[in-house]
């Protein structure tokens, strides 16, 4: 099977990575994440991907935009509803990616994360398999969270504090 994998960040993806790598899954990696606020926060998650991709010479490719506007302009008003529209920008972007390039499935390392709207993603998911004809790839990879947060602790990468966009900095400080 040839699998792209949607990578939020370094230390979530080393799990599910591991797993399917085991399986002899042939998998292939895609950073974007226009969610990521502020630019400090998104150069060391991206200079954190690159690192690992060094580490474990992983075919990534990389579509590198900082989508402060555009994502602010998509929420404004409905930040209640805004992981909603952050999964699916991303889960769409890597369903046309696999399409374009003849990969079996797609997938997503926010399946590994007890923080994320699992339930949500797989759903966005499904729906993205059926408009671009790409099985989407799920598995709760949940039980591996903290051997991932390990894993990227032993290997010195960056290990992000909140979900990755302004309003979940603002929650994670406290200043709701």
């Amino acid at each position: 099977m040839k699998l792209l994998m949607h990578i939020c960040c370094a230390p979530c993806s080393l799990y599910p990575l591991t797993v399917v790598k085991e399986r002899g899954i042939d998998v292939s990696g895609l950073w974007f994440n226009p969610n990521i606020h502020p630019f400090t926060e998104y150069k060391n998650r991206f200079d954190s991907v690159k690192k690992l991709e060094s580490m474990w010479d992983l075919n990534m490719e990389h579509i590198d935009e900082y989508g402060l506007k555009e994502f602010l302009r998509n929420i404004v008003g409905r930040e209640n509803n805004r992981c909603e529209y952050c999964y699916t920008v991303r889960l769409e972007e890597t369903a046309k990616k696999a399409k374009d390039t003849n990969a079996d499935a797609f997938t997503t390392s926010l399946l590994v994360s007890p923080y994320q709207k699992f339930d949500m993603i797989v759903d966005i998911g499904k729906m993205l398999e059926q408009k671009y004809s790409v099985e989407f790839f799920m598995e709760d990879f949940r039980k591996g969270f903290s051997e991932g947060r390990k894993m990227s602790r032993e290997m010195e990468l960056y290990r992000q504090k909140y979900c990755g966009c302004i309003y979940s900095e603002m929650e994670r400080y406290g200043r709701n």
